[in-house]
């Protein structure tokens, strides 16, 4: 995907959120992080779209520090996170493409900007569930390729640092399949960091035969599952079920 493509996501996704968030209220728990409510949810989503865009903004090439989060409640909160979210989608379609700041995955998109804009867009697709789970709803719809893109990052990138937490005792092999995108990723578990390959069953890669577990299904279905934004449970999920438990319980960013 294209950077002015993650940049339209995150623009919509960011208002769906504040939508779902003020049909919501709140005051209301939100399931998919069991210890949050509404209030929690957008600081947190807020605080991380004001984070972001001060590294492009400003350049920033250290790490800094996440700004805390004003204590507002109601229209004021919802106000203030609809502000941030504009600020941000402002600052990445503004930035020069050659824009230089930190970056923190071991693989990304080839530029910052880049990885920026689509950090983004998925940190506000995923907690657009979650403001849609506070609102009782189903998650909304996720393109296929967007959410393919998704499980990359989050497979290659986030469980491929050394703070992962999904590892194994012994060597043990998770398939995932995309049905309606033809990815296919084969994710290698053991004491250390996970070490994912992807392939393309539609241009005929070579897909190693064994895997201790596969999940299959579509690809919105996988990133919202693999996210913990839905249960990686049912007739997707096969082979060594406790590998599937393993990922419910260590595998939150």
């Amino acid at each position: 995907m294209e950077t002015i493509e993650f940049v339209k996501t995150l623009a919509r996704e960011g208002e769906l959120l504040a939508a779902a968030a003020e049909k919501a209220g709140t005051d209301a728990p939100v399931p998919t992080c069991p210890e949050w409510r509404v209030a929690d949810l957008l600081r947190h989503t807020g605080s991380v779209h004001r984070w972001a865009a001060g590294y492009v903004a400003d350049g920033l090439v250290e790490p800094a520090p996440f700004p805390e989060a004003p204590e507002l409640a109601g229209a004021e909160l919802l106000a203030w996170f609809r502000e941030g979210h504009a600020a941000l989608v402002r600052t990445l379609s503004e930035a020069p493409a050659d824009v230089r700041c930190w970056t923190f995955l071991p693989t990304a998109p080839p530029s910052p900007l880049a990885f920026w804009a689509r950090r983004q867009a998925h940190e506000t697709t995923v907690h657009r569930m979650d403001a849609e789970a506070a609102l009782g709803v189903e998650p909304g719809p996720v393109e296929p390729w967007f959410a393919q893109d998704g499980i990359d990052e989050l497979l290659t990138g986030f469980h491929a640092r050394p703070r992962s937490r999904v590892r194994t005792d012994a060597p043990r092999v998770v398939r995932v399949r995309a049905t309606d995108t033809g990815a296919v990723w084969t994710v290698h578990l053991s004491q250390e960091p996970a070490r994912t390959v992807r392939e393309d069953a539609r241009a005929g890669s070579a897909v190693p035969a064994v895997a201790d577990c596969e999940l299959t299904g579509g690809a919105a279905w996988l990133y919202a599952a693999l996210w913990n934004r839905l249960p990686l449970t049912g007739p997707g999920v096969t082979g060594d079920q406790e590998l599937a438990r393993l990922w419910r319980e260590s595998a939150g960013i």
